[in-house]
Parts: C-alpha cells; sequence; structure tokens
C-alpha cells in the first residue's frame, strides 16, 4: 500500500510501488483527466503537481509519492474556476484538447510561483509541453489573461 494525498484527500493504493503514477491515476483512481502522451517525459500531456512540483507522472513511480500532496486537473478546481480554467475557455485554447490538463498543470506552477510572469518567462517555464497543434500563441494568451485576472 502507497499512501499519499490525492486532490485533498488522503489516498492508500494498493499496486505494484514502481507503477508509473499515471497508470495508478487513471486506471486505479479512475482519474482520467490526466493524459498519456509519449510516456518518456517528453511531451507533457501527463503533467500532475507533486508537492506543488509539476512532474510527469508517466515517469513517476507510485512510491515516490508516499507521504506527498499530488494534484491533478481533476484538483485543480472542482467547478473549474481556476483562473488558468476560465483563460482556457476565453481565449478558445483546445483544438483536439488532448494536451490540454497537462499544459494547464504545468501553466499552474507557474502562476503559484509568480503571479505576473513577462511573456518570456512564460515561453521559457512551458517549454517541453508539446501541443500537436501548435495552440502555443493562445496559451500563452491564456497564461498572461490568467495572471492579469486570477
Amino acid at each position: 500500500m502507497v499512501a499519499f494525498n490525492l486532490n485533498g484527500k488522503p489516498v492508500s493504493v494498493e499496486a505494484d510501488r514502481k507503477s508509473p503514477l499515471l497508470w495508478v491515476l487513471r486506471d486505479t483512481l479512475k482519474l482520467t483527466g490526466t493524459k498519456y502522451g509519449c510516456g518518456a517525459a517528453l511531451c507533457g500531456a501527463c503533467t500532475v503537481h507533486v508537492n506543488g512540483r509539476a512532474v510527469r507522472s508517466c515517469v513517476t513511480e507510485l512510491s515516490s509519492v508516499a507521504g506527498k500532496r499530488v494534484v491533478t486537473i481533476e484538483g485543480l478546481s472542482a467547478s473549474s474556476s481556476h483562473p488558468l480554467q476560465k483563460a482556457w475557455i476565453a481565449e478558445q485554447v483546445p483544438q483536439c484538447g488532448y494536451c490540454q490538463s497537462g499544459q494547464i498543470m504545468k501553466a499552474a506552477e507557474l502562476l503559484a510561483k509568480n503571479r505576473k510572469p513577462s511573456r518570456a518567462q512564460i515561453v521559457t517555464h512551458m517549454n517541453g509541453n508539446i501541443c500537436r497543434c501548435g495552440t502555443y500563441n493562445s496559451i500563452i494568451a491564456a497564461i498572461e489573461r490568467a495572471s492579469r485576472e486570477g
């Protein structure tokens, strides 16, 4: 059993301690907002927060989150009222939408550390989170909006 805090609630999971956190979240805990993209920590679709830090859950072993706080896209805001979620809608960011939960979680890490990032800081921080549809300008605009309105 591995015990940790998930989206503000204590959980205990019986699974192989070496299992990727992504699959525990999706298959065991049925939280499917976190997506599988590449399985090699290259794309960012599987980004979640562990103790406030954005991590790639596809390469994060379950054992490494024991006793820690894990937040998924479902835990960012139960009512989708997080400033980033509202900005994502206002800026009409998603096309296919597949990468969006990972993009939002990475952006949330930035805004938690820096409420008013510059465009250059946004671009640098978001580097490595891939959007196959190429909505990067809209993603940046949404983060800028959230920093103004959040």
